[in-house]
């Protein structure tokens, strides 16, 4: 199990990064328009980089939704490899089967 400080911070960034999401999209959308002056562009990426940093998608960390582990995630399940064992081994996930040989 992982640290609840840690997988709380987690999710305190998802709900930043959800609210700040739209102002970010729409002063990316200014900085990146070759067709407005030069100053107002610079205007936008100085507003864009004094916003707080846990409001960008990027600082979000993939976690297990059981154990909290960022390591070794399955993105389609959503899942740790060490979850993902124990619910294969215990029939929880249909068509998964532990291989034996």
């Amino acid at each position: 199990m992982a640290k609840q400080s840690a997988i709380q911070k987690n999710k305190n960034r998802e709900r930043k990064v959800a609210a700040d999401a739209p102002k970010r999209a729409r002063l990316k959308a200014i900085a990146d328009d070759k067709s407005l002056p030069m100053e107002e562009r610079f205007n936008a990426r100085l507003k864009l980089s004094e916003m707080p940093r846990n409001g960008a998608k990027t600082r979000i960390r993939n976690r297990c939704e059981i154990t909290g582990r960022p390591r070794a995630f399955y993105r389609k399940f959503r899942i740790s490899r060490i979850a993902m064992r124990d619910l294969g081994s215990a029939g929880q996930i249909p068509g998964l089967v532990k291989s034996s040989w």
